[in-house]
């Protein structure tokens, strides 16, 4: 694993005019490679070609000076390199702390060593990972250059451009399935291609077969869905040892500390089961020891202990009331319960003290001590632990000593749950003590307060009427508010197509058309609430499937100039229909359109040939229509004469 570490040397993110200079430490498996200057431009040169799997800082502040700041340094890491803060998330800590875990002492007023120790630590496992983007990630292929105003082969030019983009995004597409990824495409048509394709990939940046790049014509930008707020996940997903102290009772105190003496949880509560205290001690870390305050553990504190299988501790006498004073001085509580559990924490703490520096003394740089230490007080040889934190076989020796824990051996549980009982008697023959004299002063305070509520009530019922009334009024308002907003956009959006409609319409060269999206009364429907339909339009229609012989004669009788259709040969059926109705219907061929969403344009001279061809044929339609008609009148008179002779003979 390669790891950067770095610390700033001189300069400031938030300078304009002194750029930050960093010390550099590179880090490959465990072994200090180097140690140089860098800009910040040679920084992100070094990381894109590297790619080193972790970029150590002990501070966010060092990279970048506020959060759009760092969403951009984020942006332009290498996907497959985590930025990891050495000295934890929300609750920091200094890099000393952190160093001392590992066993490793710097020099704290030297950069270089800084950088050094940052990468070390953050190689074994210390410190939280910032995350700053969502599980999507966002690919947009572009042109790379303008197509500008052009000359005689500005249409060669800009179908080159917009080809190339076409091209890019097929490639990339096939990259997506090709990994199996799923995305959405969204595409921005052009003459001659695309000029824009975005792909919104289910993904991380490190899973995306794709990269940012820029060429001639095209550039591909890929960028993670920022999240609203800055994440940080542990590098090490396993739990802190703890040292935890408990005072059973009718009030429940625990504490915890490290084993380093840092405060950890601190809490108490009347209502807390079993369950409760194991699932809070759970979310803290993992107890190593267990303790109390007394010389015979209670039986509810033992049975805690087992539910974790961790060591017990007991003091040799009871703690006096002195000693937790003098235990829990320079830390805050709230209760009695709190000092009690607090002062148990701490005094396991201290008898283990000469032995954690023992441990500290006898372990290299480079090694966790909280595992060292909480395998040996299990028991475990400090040179087998060693070996096999190493990764090697461990060498012959004597075993360690067992855990400097006194452990007391449990007498008969029916003794220890009394002891537990008498303890929790006693706090609750106080607890209800102090309630009762709360409760008088409540009784007191409840007459007085009722007095004041009677008068107060009624005023409030009425307010509250009022309110309820105004309330609904409001509420009714709004959703007349909300069903008129959205009219205004239904009007907005009908008003753009009708001025891209009468922009054409200014033109003499082109004669508008209105995009009909079937032959059928609902899209005539959508039409005419869309952009309306009027006397003397021409309509598109890109296919005929579906038409209806009322469609058509209403179209005649709204007194549309013509109908053009798309696709395959109108049916004779509805050519015919369209003729008794007396609407022009003429094919696409002929007029040459050119559609843009819901509008659409064609050349002038295109549409009034093909209007002249369907009069003309119309026209002889006609005829054949009246010259059919005067035959049929002709057989019928002949029919009738031819009757009435036989019936004069």
């Amino acid at each position: 694993m390669k790891v950067f570490g770095i610390d700033i040397i001189k300069g400031s993110v938030r300078s304009r005019t002194r750029r930050p200079v960093y010390a550099l430490a590179q880090v490959e498996d465990g072994e200090v490679l180097g140690v140089e200057e860098v800009t910040g431009f040679r920084l992100q040169r070094l990381l894109a070609s590297e790619e080193p799997d972790i970029l150590a800082v002990d501070s966010l502040q060092e990279i970048a000076a506020d959060q759009r700041e760092l969403h951009a340094f984020l942006q332009a890491l290498p996907p497959s390199t985590k930025l990891v803060q050495v000295t934890g998330g929300e609750r920091k800590e200094t890099l000393g702390k952190v160093a001392a875990r590992y066993n490793i002492s710097f020099n704290k007023f030297d950069p270089y060593a800084e950088a050094r120790t940052t990468a070390r630590v953050a190689s074994l496992g210390a410190g939280v990972e910032v995350i700053a983007f969502e599980n999507t990630t966002d690919i947009t292929v572009s042109r790379h250059r303008s197509p500008g105003r052009g000359g005689w082969s500005q249409n060669r030019y800009v179908r080159k451009i917009h080809g190339a983009v076409l091209q890019k995004a097929r490639e990339i597409e096939a990259r997506l399935r090709g990994a199996g990824l799923d995305y959405e495409k969204k595409e921005t048509k052009a003459f001659g291609g695309f000029s824009r394709v975005a792909f919104r990939v289910i993904a991380s940046r490190d899973r995306v077969p794709v990269h940012s790049s820029r060429g001639a014509d095209v550039q591909v930008r890929v960028t993670g869905k920022e999240l609203d707020r800055i994440r940080f996940e542990p590098l090490s997903s396993r739990p802190r040892y703890l040292i935890v102290g408990l005072d059973p009772g009718t009030t429940t105190g625990i504490a915890a500390v490290d084993l380093d003496g840092n405060l950890v949880l601190l809490s108490s509560s009347r209502q807390m089961t079993m369950s409760d205290i194991v699932e809070e001690l759970y979310r803290a870390g993992k107890p190593l020891i267990v303790a109390s305050d007394v010389q015979q553990m209670p039986y509810s504190v033992e049975k805690i202990r087992r539910a974790f299988n961790a060591i017990p501790y007991t003091p040799k006498q009871s703690l006096s009331v002195e000693a937790k004073y003098d235990l829990t001085a320079r830390f805050s509580y709230t209760n009695d319960h709190e000092r009690d559990a607090l002062s148990a924490a701490l005094d396991a703490y201290r008898s283990l003290q000469n032995k954690f520096r023992n441990i500290a003394k006898r372990v290299q740089p480079g090694f966790d001590l909280d595992e060292v230490r909480a395998r040996v007080l299990r028991g475990q040889p400090l040179d087998a632990i060693l070996a096999d934190l190493q990764g090697a076989p461990a060498a012959p020796n004597e075993a360690e000593p067992a855990a400097a824990v006194p452990k007391r051996p449990v007498e008969d549980e029916r003794v220890m749950a009394l002891d537990g009982m008498v303890k929790r008697l006693r706090s609750y023959v106080q607890d209800l003590q102090e309630d009762l004299r709360e409760r008088d002063r409540e009784v007191e305070r409840l007459r007085q307060g009722l007095r004041r509520a009677r008068s107060a009530t009624e005023q409030k019922v009425r307010r509250d009427a009022e309110l309820a009334t105004k309330d609904a009024t409001i509420e009714s308002l709004r959703e007349q508010l909300r069903g008129e907003r959205r009219r205004t956009r239904r009007l907005k959006k009908r008003l753009e197509r009708i001025e891209t409609v009468a922009k054409i319409e200014v033109s003499e060269d082109y004669t508008p058309l209105k995009v009909l999206d079937s032959l059928t009364r609902d899209g005539v429907r959508n039409l005419q609430e869309g952009i309306g339909i009027s006397a003397g339009d021409i309509l598109y229609v890109p296919r005929a499937h579906g038409w209806g012989r009322g469609v058509v004669k209403d179209l005649a009788r709204t007194g549309v100039r013509a109908l053009v259709v798309g696709g395959e040969p109108p049916d004779p059926h509805l050519v015919r229909v369209a003729r008794e109705a007396g609407l022009p219907l003429l094919p696409a061929e002929a007029v040459g359109p050119d559609i843009r969403g819901r509008t659409g344009a064609a050349k002038t001279g295109g549409v009034e040939e093909a209007i002249r061809e369907w009069e003309e044929d119309q026209k002889e339609y006609r005829r054949e229509k009246e010259a059919e008609r005067v035959e049929y009148l002709f057989k019928e008179y002949r029919s009738e004469r031819e009757k009435e002779v036989r019936r004069g003979g």
